[in-house]
């Protein structure tokens, strides 16, 4: 069973295209560390997909992906830095913040997100494993000299 999908800024009398806005409540959702609001917004069959990773397929699995990820997780910051719609596909530029205790690693994602009837079916995160290990790297620095930990990226 699905629970009916948690309410998103955008969609009708705005300029946004509605799929857009389910992936920008998606992403608030997550910034909120709250996995079932999250959930709400994909379907029972989402693929989710970060580019030369293993696919978690289905929303059971996602859970429990996610369901892990809050629990080490003290934040999460998904900044857009660009979104566009083209029918069911957004697309989103942005920098991922993560946050587990005083570690907190920063790097740029491109996201391929497909909507259909409200909900996300396909999630799939492109990055560059040399800037994640440079934000991962700048992170482990910055938990001893805090002065180096990267601050909050502008959104464009």
């Amino acid at each position: 069973m699905t629970s009916e999908p948690a309410p998103f800024p955008g969609g009708a009398g705005t300029d946004e295209p509605n799929e857009a806005s389910v992936v920008r409540a998606f992403l608030a959702s997550l910034e909120l560390l709250d996995v079932q609001r999250a959930l709400s917004h994909v379907a029972d069959d989402i693929a989710y997909s970060n580019v030369s990773l293993p696919t978690i397929h289905g929303r059971r699995a996602l859970e429990r992906a996610l369901t892990g990820f809050a629990r080490v997780a003290t934040s999460f910051e998904a900044v857009n830095h660009r979104i566009a719609a083209d029918g069911p596909v957004v697309l989103t530029e942005r920098t991922d913040v993560l946050q587990a205790g005083r570690l907190r690693v920063s790097f740029w994602v491109c996201g391929t997100f497909e909507v259909h009837d409200g909900r996300i079916t396909l999630w799939r995160d492109y990055f560059d494993w040399a800037n994640v290990t440079g934000g991962l790297l700048r992170g482990l620095v910055g938990v001893a000299i805090p002065a180096v930990r990267a601050g909050a990226p502008s959104p464009r």
